[in-house]
């Protein structure tokens, strides 16, 4: 199995700045404490079902709570012949220490 693409939250929040989208996988109760905007958000549970909302002509970053959902949906969206997409690495928590420590930490 190949490694599966991953950003720093450095990276994820430059690139956030032009043009990235920010697939947010965590479930409405983790978005109700913390959350990144904007974001796309659709819970891992859903993604299946829900894959046509999802740009495939923009990169698209993976945010979880530390990072083991997103990258299990960064390497399905990759299995979907998706090229654009990666993990954040460290999830909402890398986030929260790193580029905005007034986000909730849980």
């Amino acid at each position: 199995m190949s490694a599966i693409p991953e950003v720093s939250v450095q990276e994820a929040a430059a690139a956030l700045r032009t043009g990235a989208v920010l697939l947010d996988v965590r479930e409405a109760d983790e978005l109700a404490v913390a959350r990144v905007d904007p974001c796309l958000h659709i819970p891992m549970r859903e993604i299946t079902g829900r894959l046509a909302e999802i740009p495939a002509d923009q990169p698209v970053l993976v945010l979880c709570h530390v990072g083991a959902r997103s990258a299990r949906v960064t390497q399905f969206l990759l299995s979907q012949g998706r090229s654009n997409v990666a993990n954040i690495a460290g999830g909402i928590e890398a986030w929260a220490c790193e580029i905005d420590p007034t986000l909730a930490r849980y």
